[in-house]
């Protein structure tokens, strides 16, 4: 249940809802599955398998997203309705026309849909009333538009924005880099990205490369700037932060893990003690994190 990325978005208004009304108010987007000629469902799942629709602790909420997909690529469509084409230009004498051919490509994807394979997915959201923050497990910003409309559909309102920061993140990065270090609690690790301003916008990445260098130096010194740079915060938690403040790559140190390991004694337990610390910890990372940027910008 530990994220894995952060798409984030700042509470605007007090958190109206507790554990009762948001489930009440999620009943009205519930997920379920592809109808038979449906590509894709959305709506809302029980984050753990005991059928609540939303797990709080310590006024910490939790709330999952079901998505189902069927996979259909176009181009299988198309190589069955060019069949069925051939067919009828035999039957009927002449070439199918333009508005023939479109009404085969839709009637095929239509009795093919039924049988296309199933993708399902699940995304997590946390609700921080006390921090005021709303932070989406989605690699994606796409992903994460999708979790905020279906929000909007259940809830009517949703009192959000994204974070801006009075320091722009791909700056701060760049500084950092070109300095050697992160400040605070913050530490280089060994992943970046630098891309060029110019309309080429040439890029250069470094995966488990030394970043304290006069080679990265150069890189910056002729005009690139930072877009993606791995940071370890307090020795606990590595991750890469992006120029439009999403976090990426989540993983948290063992020592975290092991301590809600310790302090379960059921599978219900290890939920709530990992859902508890990870909330925790992260909470601190993101004040730090706006700390280190300068703060919230208008």
């Amino acid at each position: 249940m530990w994220f894995r990325n952060l798409q984030i978005f700042r509470l605007t208004a007090e958190w109206a809802y507790g554990t009762e009304s948001l489930s009440a108010a999620l009943q009205k987007g519930l997920f379920h599955g592809c109808g038979a000629t449906d590509r894709v469902a959305r709506g809302w799942v029980p984050p753990r398998d005991d059928g609540e629709l939303v797990f709080s602790i310590e006024r910490q909420q939790l709330i999952a997203l079901g998505v189902e997909q069927k996979l259909l690529p176009m181009s299988v469509v198309r190589q069955y309705a060019q069949a069925r084409l051939v067919e009828i230009e035999a039957a009927q004498g002449y070439k199918p026309g333009r508005k023939q051919s479109r009404e085969v490509v839709e009637q095929l994807e239509v009795e093919l849909l039924p049988r296309a394979f199933v993708k399902r997915g699940l995304t997590y959201v946390w609700i921080d009333p006390v921090n005021r923050w709303l932070l989406v497990d989605a690699s994606s910003s796409t992903r994460a538009d999708e979790v905020m409309e279906q929000l909007k559909l259940s809830l009517g309102e949703l009192p959000v924005t994204l974070v801006k920061t009075q320091l722009a993140p791909a700056t701060a990065m760049t500084q950092w880099l070109a300095a050697g270090e992160a400040p605070g609690n913050f530490t280089i690790d060994r992943d970046c990205e630098l891309q060029a301003a110019v309309e080429e916008r040439a890029a250069v990445r470094y995966v488990r490369h030394n970043l304290d260098s006069d080679e990265v130096r150069a890189h910056i010194a002729g005009g690139k700037t930072a877009t993606r740079l791995a940071l370890t915060w307090n020795e606990r938690i590595s991750f890469v932060l992006t120029e439009q403040l999403q976090i990426k790559r989540l993983a948290f140190l063992d020592l975290i893990k092991e301590d809600a390991e310790r302090q379960a004694e059921n599978a219900d337990d290890l939920f709530a003690a990992d859902f508890t610390l990870m909330s925790g910890e992260l909470a601190q990372l993101l004040g730090h994190l706006l700390e280190v940027l300068g703060g919230e910008g208008e």
